[in-house]
């Protein structure tokens, strides 16, 4: 991703934030100047991305920026002193709130452990613009998780799964909590991944023309009501149905809510 594309999605904030997203763009690209992700790409492509994925959720300025500058202070010479003079105390205090989430260090932990932590993450992010940049981070590392050897590809997607899933799912971020889910699931059991997606993938036609069923009949009777809805379909996704199989101890073919309607 370009800074002129972040810049063209950021135009509804106006000409004076886009300036102030383009500054920090300009601090975030000298700071790692040199840095290179293990994909190989220069280290500044994945603030970049960060940054994208709080304009598609509609985050406001503030948020952007941070997410720009998010690793800075973490990864680079700069200081918060230098973000709170460039970008004054509430960038400052969101890209501080970051560098503390950053050093827990995880480890595999029982379930009541795991509770502890996601509630330790929520109570140290004061402001809660905290926690959904730091998804976003997770959600752009887990897109470019296939660079790392495979150990910590695991780790990783163990992390994402007890952790950062569970936390998207208690914001409300469901669209998110499902792709970390299935980025996870694919890490961490490839061959069962596959097999779900081929079956799936076979049912896959029949599935939309019953969603689109669905929409139309329910859109139907909430007319009649003088109900103004919207209506979206789609289809689970695979980490869920894995889970039910799993829990129910069913076999595919005894999975018949391959479907969900949000109205």
């Amino acid at each position: 991703m370009r800074i002129e594309e972040l810049l063209r999605k950021t135009a509804k904030y106006g000409p004076e934030a886009q300036e102030e997203i383009r500054r920090a763009y300009l601090m975030a690209e000298a700071a790692h100047q040199g840095q290179l992700r293990d994909s190989g790409e220069a280290y500044i492509n994945h603030p970049l991305e960060v940054a994208n994925i709080l304009v598609e959720m509609g985050l406001d300025p503030t948020s952007v920026i941070a997410a720009l500058l998010h690793d800075v202070v973490e990864d680079t010479e700069t200081s918060l002193e230098e973000i709170t003079a460039q970008f004054g105390g509430e960038v400052a205090s969101l890209v501080d709130g970051l560098t503390k989430l950053s050093k827990i260090i995880f480890q595999n932990k029982q379930e009541q452990q795991v509770e502890n932590l996601r509630k330790m993450f929520l109570a140290m992010a004061k402001d809660v613009r905290v926690i959904l940049i730091k998804l976003a981070d997770r959600m752009h590392n887990m897109r470019t998780l296939r660079y790392l050897p495979a150990e910590r590809r695991k780790r990783i997607a163990r992390e994402t799964l007890e952790i950062y899933a569970p936390l998207a799912h208690r914001l409300g971020m469901y669209r998110l909590k499902w792709e970390l889910e299935d980025i996870a699931f694919h890490n961490l059991e490839p061959e069962k991944y596959y097999q779900l997606v081929e079956k799936i993938a076979q049912k896959r036609s029949e599935r939309e023309r019953e969603i689109e069923e669905n929409i139309r009949v329910l859109a139907e009777h909430l007319d009649e009501l003088n109900v103004k809805a919207d209506i979206q379909g789609r289809p689970k996704h695979l980490y869920s149905v894995y889970q039910k199989m799993v829990s129910q101890n069913k076999d595919f073919s005894e999975i018949y809510d391959l479907m969900a309607l949000r109205v």
